[in-house]
């Protein structure tokens, strides 16, 4: 098979740039060196002449005539060189130049800067296009390093050296990966991987977790999934011997990486093997009863057997029981008493020639070694089954533990406290505290006696009070230590939140206000200053109507301005729970007359006669149902009515202003509370939006609501809620 040649091509940023003088340097210094060289014609390009002469190298001036030429003679193997002027670009395929291995730009001044840029833009073009193309569709621009955690305390290290590797990126994404066997098999530990997901984190990075029987398969397939461009892998732990008989899950992961960067990196526990559980396989006890069962059970069932006078492979099926029962009982260690001295017992009492520690038939030996292996293999089962289930239950406590610890910590208002009281409970202590720096951040319990400390993150750590700590439970308040340094920063996150949403919350109540009041407050102090500068303007006699005119025009605004600041003030001071309260007992016909007597258009006004008296601020209650009335006469139409009414229902009293204007929908009732908010207005003259806002806070107060409702036929309903008078009794 015929290998393709190599083209290279000297592009000029202009015409003369010196592109054919560049070539044939190149080819002078390829011929020196021993290439066949073959300098194909200026005029006209003789291909089938040179495919017959068949040389290493052939030299064609102009790429943009010749390029199908040029196109056949890669294609035979040969390799070429030829030139290109910018100018001629747009006369190749995209095709024909993207194949080139080689573009040199020749610039020897001759350029001018636009040339020059133009001929630098197009090869910046064309590399980025080569780049991606090798690339391929699993890259991407921004560089991704993953970090793959197994839950070891060589963690902490990986996702460091990840990140400085990410840095040297400029920038790249920063991901760790755990990958959870799907058997079971492999315990991570908790408290090492909550501490390294807190550091990637802030370190600006992600923590993910998948399940995987398969490791560097797991770790190879997320590592694609996000496109990711270098992996980093801690060096293996397990010794020398296991790496021999399998490659490990660096080196199957390095062959199986393709165009992804993968980085082995050293540590401390490199090659030190994996750190085994300190749980046992079965307990003491049942190791004590499994070797008296041996030493008692031998000698019984030998006598037994010599009393009975049985074959011999009975005899061996009667040991070999008795084996397999200590193993069930006691173990390995037992079962292996049990088989070697069951065997001796064998040999002597049983197999010829009796009395003596030899076997005259290899049938014989081979039952007796059977036995002993089946023992052997017997007793390695159980204590391995034994083993595993005591690492099933305990991890299974340590899954309940942290599940209720995630629990009490997601759905608590105070994931701190109700932590450290999870602590306390769970390893019986009499008081467990965090201390950040020494000083104690949140503690609970009573903090006496001598403190076991647990390094939760940097200078935060768990200090626990009672007891010391068993060794099989330090791994466990490791994970709580970690879920506590988790903890501290969502709570000092959510204070941040909360403190963002207020000053933001601040701020968006001072832009609404000043996009108010902008408008609002000029307006009447425009007015009020026109009306008295035309009453002070010595050029401009004015009658006694308009002088009558111009001084009611100014009270008017004047008034208007009075109201405005008021309303602010009461808003500022109910927003700061600074509102001072005169309750006392206050007729509802008065305060409706009363609050009503400047505005025109109250037509009805019904409110039984012995309407008992509520408990308000006189001064107060009359603002609120001044506001309500205006804004129901401002909604409704000419022609239609605003009707007051009210009535007693138990221990409250009800007052409705009723008008029949547009109404609002349901979905905008919330919005009509909101300072500044002028729902459906479409002028400015109807005030910066604070009377209803004011009105529901006076009214919750004073200890009442304040509520919209349909009004039957159409309108709006706004029902005031107050409590009677102490002294008041229902009629």
């Amino acid at each position: 098979m015929t290998v393709r040649g190599k083209l290279r091509v000297y592009l000029g940023a202009a015409p003369g740039a010196g592109t054919t003088v560049r070539m044939f340097d190149e080819a002078r210094r390829r011929a020196g060196r021993g290439t066949d060289v073959v300098v194909g014609p200026s005029g006209g390009l003789d291909v089938d002449a040179l495919l017959a002469r068949a040389p290493q190298l052939a030299v064609v001036d102009g790429l943009a005539r010749h390029w199908p030429g040029v196109e056949r003679l890669l294609d035979a193997g040969i390799d070429v060189l030829s030139t290109l002027d910018m100018q001629d670009v747009d006369a190749v395929p995209d095709a024909v130049i993207r194949r080139a291995g080689q573009v040199e730009l020749v610039d020897d001044g001759v350029a001018g800067p636009e040339l020059r840029e133009r001929a630098l833009l197009w090869l910046a073009d064309r590399v980025d296009k080569q780049l991606d193309a090798y690339r391929g569709p699993a890259w991407e621009v921004r560089e991704k390093v993953v970090v793959a955690l197994t839950g070891g305390p060589e963690g902490d290290a990986l996702v460091r050296r990840a990140a400085r590797i990410a840095l040297r990126g400029r920038g790249a994404d920063l991901l760790a990966v755990h990958v959870v066997r799907g058997d079971g098999l492999a315990e991570p530990d908790p408290a090492h991987l909550s501490r390294q997901r807190l550091l990637v984190e802030q370190l600006g990075g992600s923590f993910h977790q998948v399940v995987g029987d398969d490791v560097p398969a797991a770790l190879l397939d997320f590592a694609r999934g996000v496109n990711a461009t270098q992996l980093v892998l801690g060096a293996s732990r397990r010794g020398r011997l296991a790496q021999l008989v399998s490659r490990g899950v660096g080196a199957t992961t390095i062959a199986g990486s393709g165009p992804i960067d993968v980085h082995l990196v050293t540590h401390e526990q490199a090659r030190r093997g994996r750190a085994r559980p300190a749980r046992g396989g079965l307990t003491a006890r049942r190791r004590l009863l499994g070797l008296a069962l041996a030493l008692a059970g031998l000698p019984a069932l030998t006598v037994g057997l010599l009393s009975a006078g049985l074959s011999l492979p009975t005899d061996i099926l009667a040991f070999l029981i008795l084996a397999v029962g200590v193993a069930l009982v006691g173990g390995l260690v037992p079962a292996l008493v049990a088989a070697v001295a069951g065997f001796l017992l064998l040999n002597y009492f049983f197999t010829p020639p009796m009395h003596r520690f030899t076997v005259a038939e290899r049938e014989n030996l081979f039952a007796l070694s059977a036995f002993v292996l089946v023992a052997v293999a017997v007793a390695t089962v159980v204590d391995l089954a034994a083993r595993r289930t005591r690492e099933a239950a305990a991890a299974s406590a340590e899954a309940r533990t942290l599940s209720t610890l995630a629990g009490s910590v997601l759905h608590g208002d105070r994931p701190l406290p109700a932590l450290l009281e999870r602590v306390r409970e769970s390893f019986a202590l009499s008081g467990a505290a965090l201390l950040l720096d020494g000083r104690v951040v949140v503690s609970a319990g009573l903090l006496d006696g001598p403190p076991t400390p647990v390094a939760a993150d940097g200078s935060l750590v768990l200090s626990l009070y009672g007891h010391p700590l068993r060794p099989e439970d330090r791994r466990m308040v490791e994970a709580f230590a970690a879920h506590a340094a988790i903890a501290l920063r969502q709570e000092r996150l959510a204070a941040q939140a909360a403190e963002a949403s207020a000053l933001a919350e601040a701020d968006k109540l001072r832009t609404a206000l000043l996009s108010a009041v902008s408008h609002d407050l000029r307006t009447p102090l425009a007015a009020a200053k026109a009306a008295v500068g035309s009453l002070r303007s010595p050029d401009v006699s004015f009658s006694r109507a308009d002088r009558e005119e111009l001084l009611a025009t100014a009270e008017e605004s004047l008034d208007k301005l009075t109201r405005l600041v008021t309303n602010l003030l009461d808003m500022s001071r109910l927003q700061a729970g600074a509102l001072a309260l005169s309750l006392q007992p206050v007729d509802v016909q008065d305060a409706v007359t009363l609050a009503g007597a400047d505005l025109p258009g109250i037509a009805r006004l019904r409110v039984p006669d012995d309407l008992p008296p509520v408990s308000a601020d006189p001064a107060l209650l009359d603002r609120i149902l001044a506001n309500l009335l205006e804004n129901a006469l401002h909604h409704t139409p000419p022609g239609a009515e605003v009707t007051t009414t009210a009535f007693a229902t138990g221990e409250t009293v009800e007052i409705h202003v009723i008008d029949h204007g547009p109404g609002v929908p349901a979905a905008d009732r919330d919005r009509i509370f909101q300072p500044f908010q002028r729902l459906g207005d479409r002028d400015n003259t109807a005030g910066v939006g604070l009377g209803l806002a004011l009105s529901r806070g006076l009214a919750e107060a004073m200890g009442g609501t304040l509520t919209p409702h349909d009004t039957p036929g159409g309108g709006l309903t706004m029902a005031l809620t107050l409590r009677r008078a102490a002294d008041s009794t229902m009629p």
